[in-house]
């Protein structure tokens, strides 16, 4: 049966990349609509060689449609989710809108792809910084459930859009040029420094940013007893976030075990050779789908302690792939359509 795909925000830095995904990938879809708002609407652009006509985001936009995949703030995603259900259309989100709703499916196709199929509609595709970290948590706490996670990240500019790129090179222009620069994506000058705050203050001295990493990852392993720590870093860095995690789990992993299990897991990349100074940075991880695991090692401070680094690219894994990965998995099993 002949399907329909809608990219909403089509011509968003997210959205631009889930096209070249669905160029690349053969998901057995044969009909697509691009979708974007007043200001793009109308434009021609070149998508599996040939000329699409950007259509504007409406409701109209949804008739016909199976499966969407949107990439847009949250105020649009909430009126996306109501058109394209009204249409039996399942949307899969990449907003902070819907992730922590009870009913709605908060879904990395590695960790939990079975709970796609509860869906009502909509299956939510988690924050970046959350989809890298349990990707890599998921091998460790199916061999030796974890108990608790420390987490640091130092997230890269374009986790703030294309807005928070351009002043990352503009502000260190500026700094090398010794001219003056008034930052405005950022609350504080981010060239040649670091902010300790990404997001709004939320809970008990945590960002939101951070929150949704202690949240998101309780609801996609389905156990709130895993308790998570994190503290986010806003960086220099124009892509690809990083992290340092250390994990303790109910019973020892080796590092020699740990290695295995991560180079045996669907979506992970070990780079682990810290004599020949080998391991994932942001430079060798750009434009690449997977999740990258480096410098695994025994927590020194606790008797079931590991640690590690962890590089992956937030615009694509943290954000289009996951979201694409996700529409092969309900295509796969036939799960479109609105539930609700």
């Amino acid at each position: 049966m002949s399907k329909c795909l809608a990219v909403a925000g089509a011509t968003g830095a997210v959205g631009t990349i889930v096209l070249q995904l669905l160029e690349q990938r053969d998901l057995g879809v044969d009909r697509f609509k691009l979708l974007a708002s007043k200001r793009s609407a109308g434009k021609q652009i070149e998508f599996r060689g040939q000329q699409h006509t950007i259509e504007l985001l409406e409701p109209a936009a949804f008739e016909d449609v199976d499966i969407v995949i949107a990439s847009t703030p949250d105020d649009v995603a909430i009126d996306i989710v109501k058109w394209a259900t009204e249409k039996n259309a399942l949307v899969i989100d990449e907003s902070g809108a819907h992730r922590m709703l009870e009913h709605v499916p908060l879904v990395v196709p590695e960790v939990n792809p079975e709970a796609a199929a509860n869906h009502q509609g909509v299956i939510a595709s988690p924050n970046c910084s959350t989809t890298q970290m349990v990707v890599a948590m998921k091998p460790l706490h199916d061999e030796a459930t974890i108990r608790r996670v420390i987490v640091s990240t130092y997230q890269a500019t374009s986790g703030a859009g294309v807005a928070g790129q351009d002043e990352l090179v503009q502000s260190s222009r500026a700094r090398l040029d010794n001219q003056s620069f008034e930052n405005s994506a950022f609350a504080h000058n981010i060239a040649f420094n670091c902010i300790p705050q990404i997001g709004s203050a939320k809970h008990a001295g945590y960002t939101s940013e951070e929150m949704k990493m202690v949240w998101e990852t309780q609801k996609i392993f389905d156990d709130p007893n895993i308790q998570v720590c994190p503290t986010c870093v806003r960086i220099p860095v124009e892509n690809c976030h990083s992290e340092s995690i250390l994990v303790e789990t109910e019973k020892p992993i080796s590092v020699e075990r740990a290695r295995e299990l991560f180079e045996n897991a669907v979506g992970i990349t070990v780079i682990d050779e810290l004599d020949a100074q080998q391991y994932p940075m942001p430079d060798n991880c750009n434009e690449r789908d997977e999740v990258f695991i480096g410098r695994i090692r025994r927590d020194l401070s606790s008797e079931n302690g590991l640690t590690f680094w962890c590089v992956s690219d937030n615009l694509r894994k943290g954000a289009a792939t996951n979201a694409v990965q996700i529409a092969e998995l309900v295509l796969d099993q036939n799960l479109i359509g609105c539930k609700a």
